[in-house]
């Protein structure tokens, strides 16, 4: 499928950087801080709730490209309609702690559903991370086969740092690092790492094989758009001075 230029390149120098509202974020206030945040602090693209009111609002404030993350096709077949460039099945986060799992078969099953109602939208999914390595690794395949034009990872919330500082940080990102690896080198699609990352450990996903990165608590649950701004400028800095970053 067709990837918006500008995405598309950032992926190809891997400096690609996702900044995620949340998708069970509604509050407008915070979605408004958010996407403003992330295109004056140079981010690649937004990812928000698939709410039509929502992605109108949003479009008519950045000119970044917009994701939408959901569960349920059909959301994103309205988010689509009402401006949404991309879209996602994923941000799964919020649904563990509800005691919600995504399972391979209905993560796949999902994608084909949406697939056939978005034969021409550029489709990003996430694995679980609550699948085992080599069952993440498989399902990334298969959603490929099945039309995923970007695989997304995570793994954030189920990790639990014993460290503070710097070493907590690495233990943080471990899981969703461990998948970005693995996933990269069994697809031939883009791999977005995110989940639990930092400016700390951007440049570890980017040379674990990811093309980019998503993040969303280190910038969404900040409290000023003025920290907001600075904390996406110190992520594309991460990405930029990143050894692997290619300068096309």
């Amino acid at each position: 499928m067709t990837i918006n230029s500008s995405l598309q390149q950032a992926l190809r120098q891997r400096r690609a950087l996702k900044v995620i509202s949340g998708l069970n974020n509604f509050n407008t206030e915070n979605v408004t801080a958010v996407v403003k945040a992330a295109q004056a602090g140079g981010a690649t693209f937004v990812d928000i709730a698939a709410d039509v009111a929502l992605i109108r609002h949003v479009r008519q404030l950045i000119d970044l490209p917009i994701c939408v993350s959901a569960v349920d096709p059909q959301l994103l077949v309205d988010a689509v309609d009402a401006g949404a460039d991309l879209v996602e099945i994923g941000n799964f986060d919020s649904f563990y702690a509800q005691g919600r799992r995504f399972e391979a078969p209905e993560v796949l099953a999902l994608t084909q559903a949406t697939r056939q109602l978005l034969p021409h939208t550029t489709l990003s999914v996430t694995v679980p991370h609550i699948l085992a390595l080599d069952e993440q690794v498989q399902l990334a395949e298969a959603l490929v086969e099945a039309g995923a034009d970007l695989i997304q990872t995570e793994g954030g919330t189920s990790s639990q740092p014993s460290h503070a500082g710097i070493l907590g940080l690495i233990e943080k990102a471990s899981p969703t690092l461990a998948a970005a690896h693995a996933i990269s080198r069994a697809v031939s699609v883009p791999v977005l790492c995110a989940s639990g990352l930092s400016n700390v450990t951007i440049p570890m996903a980017i040379a674990a094989g990811a093309s980019g990165v998503g993040v969303g608590s280190a910038i969404n649950q900040l409290n000023d758009e003025v920290a907001m701004v600075a904390a996406v400028r110190s992520l594309v800095e991460a990405l930029i001075q990143n050894p692997s970053f290619v300068q096309v």
